[in-house]
């Protein structure tokens, strides 16, 4: 393979979702010279490019707040140069729907602004329009990883990476084993309709969501090139007849109902993830972890809350390689908690101040003592036990 340049980081983050953009912000702020790679135009990933705009609760649905820091500050920048509003009453209210809790929706560009202005002040260096294509390994360490973009194709290498990819990209090329789960065809798209309600910041203004989590079509995990062509295009025919059946019965016409965008990407919910030191398994709410790094509700339903182990971020077999978002080491119904964006966020956080600690002293994940991680993430706002929210918990 040629090489056309070779540059090194101390962290070199692959994936510029919001797992990433935490990651990196969280490694930059404590010094560590910070490449964030990211294969689209747009910070944000499923959040932006993927047009999914809810950014799920913060809160336990019973008027605590139980995920803060990167993740809190996310959303707020989400808000900065666009609409979308925090519920007024989320603190008071119990056994609240999700709609009424501490999420929003947001407008997709927006946050893409608002995570520029972060990404710029802290220094990172950010690469965008830039595909992660493989990784070079050496004594179960991850050396460089080789990407391809206008200059060419090269290798970047670092001390500690981050695996913010969402389909655990960069552990898979690194050779290591990555589980896969089933998905659903699902795809988010935006669009004006003159149609009275529904709508979302202006009128006319909508969302059009295709498919559902149980859509029986494609359940195929999406890591293969060629049924992620077919996922697209399969949401995207399936949005034609959407339209096609309005127009037919005279319900709209294509000046009173038409797409405003797409999505970027594909809108995959599971594809791989990595297997880790640990795995979170269903019905672990309310459960301790010694090793917990943060906090997070689910947010299907009020009153469950999750303590998310830090062997949850570390490969087996990759020593200075963290991961973050929805590729973390979770299965099952743990899988659906943890692969939203505010969780995405958190473990972000959490892996970007563990790599930089990691290239900061020369040893791996595996090396690094989780309390020092733990002891970050206070200092940046965290609580990483629920019995530092909820004090009659022992």
């Amino acid at each position: 393979m040629r090489n056309d340049f070779t540059v090194r980081y101390d962290v070199v983050v692959a994936g510029g979702g919001v797992a990433g953009v935490a990651a990196a912000l969280a490694a930059s702020r404590r010094g560590a010279k910070v490449a964030l790679i990211e294969k689209t135009v747009l910070w944000g990933g499923l959040a932006t490019a993927g047009i999914i705009f809810i950014y799920l609760p913060l809160c336990d649905g019973n008027g605590t707040q139980v995920t803060f820091g990167i993740s809190e500050e996310l959303l707020k920048a989400g808000l900065k140069y666009g609409p979308g509003e925090i519920p007024a009453g989320w603190r008071t209210g119990k056994s609240l729907a999700e709609e009424k809790r501490y999420r929003v929706i947001f407008s997709p560009a927006s946050m893409v602004l608002g995570f520029d202005e972060l990404l710029e002040a802290s220094g990172c260096d950010l690469w965008l329009d830039t595909q992660l294509i493989d990784a070079e390994t050496r004594d179960g360490r991850v050396t460089s990883v080789t990407v391809a973009n206008k200059s060419g194709t090269g290798r970047i290498e670092a001390a500690a990476f981050v695996d913010a990819t969402g389909d655990a990209d960069l552990a898979f090329f690194a050779g290591a084993e990555c589980p896969v789960m089933a998905n659903a065809l699902a795809s988010w798209a935006i669009e004006y309709c003159a149609e009275p309600g529904g709508h979302l910041f202006a009128p006319g203004i909508r969302a059009s969501i295709i498919g559902c989590a149980t859509d029986p079509d494609f359940t195929e995990p999406g890591v293969n090139g060629r049924m992620v062509s077919d996922f697209l295009l399969a949401g995207r025919a399936k949005y034609r007849k959407i339209l096609e059946d309005a127009y037919a019965s005279g319900a709209a016409d294509r000046l009173t109902r038409f797409p405003l965008k797409l999505p970027a990407m594909p809108d995959l919910r599971h594809t791989r993830r990595i297997d880790g030191v640990s795995t979170l398994p269903p019905d672990m709410e309310w459960k301790r972890f010694e090793d917990s790094i943060g906090v997070c509700a689910d947010w299907r339903c009020s009153g469950k809350v999750w303590e998310l182990p830090f062997g949850t971020l570390v490969p087996k077999t990759l020593g200075n390689v963290l991961a973050a978002g929805r590729c973390i080491s979770s299965i099952g119904d743990a899988w659906e908690v943890t692969r939203v964006i505010p969780v995405a966020a958190l473990t972000g956080e959490a892996a970007g101040i563990a790599a930089a600690l990691s290239a900061e002293r020369g040893i791996s994940a595996h090396e690094l003592p989780y309390r020092d991680v733990q002891d970050a993430m206070r200092k940046a706002g965290n609580p990483v036990h629920l019995s530092e929210l909820y004090p009659g918990l022992a």
